[in-house]
């Protein structure tokens, strides 16, 4: 049993929604309460261990919605050319972005693959992070994408961190296929029911954009993989507003991400169906792009907001979501408990794990970190710090910063 104390205590909870002074009471890897003030002498006397945080922030673990973790290679050859102002999908349509980790990662080993995401998770755990959603995408052919989730799934069992993993073969064309609606054959016909039969994904994603896969291409995808008992996620309206957040207020699905060109009626869909957004403000930061996804607009409006990393090799190549975390402060302007609240709850909804993780409650497990700040506002205001001293993962301390 262990027993954390701190005067500055974010349980990410509704019952208590404003940070407290008080104690979490750990055993056998789960929490076992959570209270305003000192705790009673006798959780003293029986803890096999008191961790005294006091001038510290105790709050859950960081979860990491939204990441593409398993590729090979890495793209900064296209730095250049996104400072001469090069978008997106112009350097993808000139045979660079996805095209190019799809090359490599079809050229990679298992173990080239699962050598580079270790070496990513060491840096995510290190920044508070203790559960992952990873994304497949850059094989976008049965075997590679089969591979890749295999990584994944292995990488969940031999480190700290949970990984829940996402299919998006639906990330862009590939070169073998001529048209969306053949590649998109095949994947309902060959790869949806394999992934399935092997229970190594559990969901489904899809890249809703301009050029890529239209809103009408990735509702046909996206009910078929309903049908198989996936549940279902959408990149949308990243550039354009093309409707892709009132497809996934359709079709209920778990989250919709990105959403920098979210119109105003997909903002009233997505609250209305209580599907996540899951938006990426490092992405907007690292393409050196002006627009952020219109997080406090959203929130007016009622919709639950998830903040993640987006990290993969070309348009956010970063495994510390605290980086994340201060682009949403200083792009888009949100306040310390809307973060705090995005990288722990409404980030465990939107990989549906919040009846066990995301929140210091009662029975959740015990995923806690220990922030060097006296209070949530300086772990934003001090930027380009890792705040984080130890983190904590089902009771079990999983990392302690070097210098303790």
């Amino acid at each position: 049993m262990k027993l954390f104390l701190s005067d500055c205590i974010f349980t990410a909870s509704e019952q208590y929604s404003k940070p407290i002074s008080g104690f979490v009471l750990e055993n056998a890897g789960r929490v076992v309460l959570v209270e305003q003030g000192e705790p009673p002498q006798h959780f003293k006397n029986f803890a096999d261990e008191i961790i005294d945080a006091k001038g510290k922030v105790i709050v859950p673990g960081f979860i990491d919605a939204h990441t593409h973790l398993v590729h090979a290679g890495s793209r900064e050859n296209e730095l250049a050319l996104k400072q001469a102002g090069k978008t997106y999908l112009e350097i993808h349509e000139s045979g660079g972005g996805i095209a190019s980790s799809v090359r490599a990662t079809r050229n990679a080993s298992e173990k080239e693959l699962t050598d580079k995401a270790l070496k990513t998770l060491r840096t995510m755990l290190a920044h508070g992070t203790t559960t992952i959603e990873a994304k497949s995408g850059y094989g976008l052919d049965l075997e590679t994408e089969l591979k890749c989730l295999k990584v994944a799934r292995h990488l969940s069992e031999m480190q700290p961190i949970e990984i829940v993993s996402t299919y998006m073969g639906a990330h862009s064309i590939p070169p073998e296929y001529q048209t969306a609606d053949e590649y998109i054959d095949f994947m309902i016909t060959d790869v949806l029911p394999e992934i399935k039969n092997q229970g190594i994904a559990e969901f489904v994603d899809i890249f809703c954009e301009q050029g890529i896969f239209s809103v009408e291409q990735s509702e046909r995808f996206l009910q078929a993989a309903k049908k198989l008992g996936f549940q279902v996620k959408i990149h949308a309206d990243e550039i354009i507003p093309l409707g892709g957040a009132e497809l996934a207020a359709k079709l209920h699905a778990i989250s919709a991400e990105h959403l920098m060109a979210i119109s105003e009626q997909g903002i009233v869909d997505l609250a209305a169906s209580g599907t996540i957004a899951v938006l990426l403000p490092a992405t907007s930061f690292f393409l050196m792009v002006k627009n952020y996804a219109p997080a406090q607009q959203m929130l007016d409006k009622g919709v639950k907001i998830a903040i993640a990393t987006d990290y993969n090799p070309g348009s956010s190549p970063t495994g510390n979501i605290q980086q994340a975390m201060w682009n949403a402060c200083y792009g888009m302007k949100l306040q310390a408990e809307d973060i705090f609240r995005a990288v722990t709850i409404n980030a465990a909804k939107a990989i549906n794990r919040e009846k066990n993780i995301g929140s210091l409650e009662k029975g959740k497990q015990a995923d806690i970190l220990i922030l060097d700040v006296p209070n949530l506002e300086q772990a934003l205001y001090y930027f380009g710090i890792n705040h984080v001293e130890s983190v904590w993962k089902k009771g079990t301390r999983v990392y302690e910063r070097p210098d303790l």
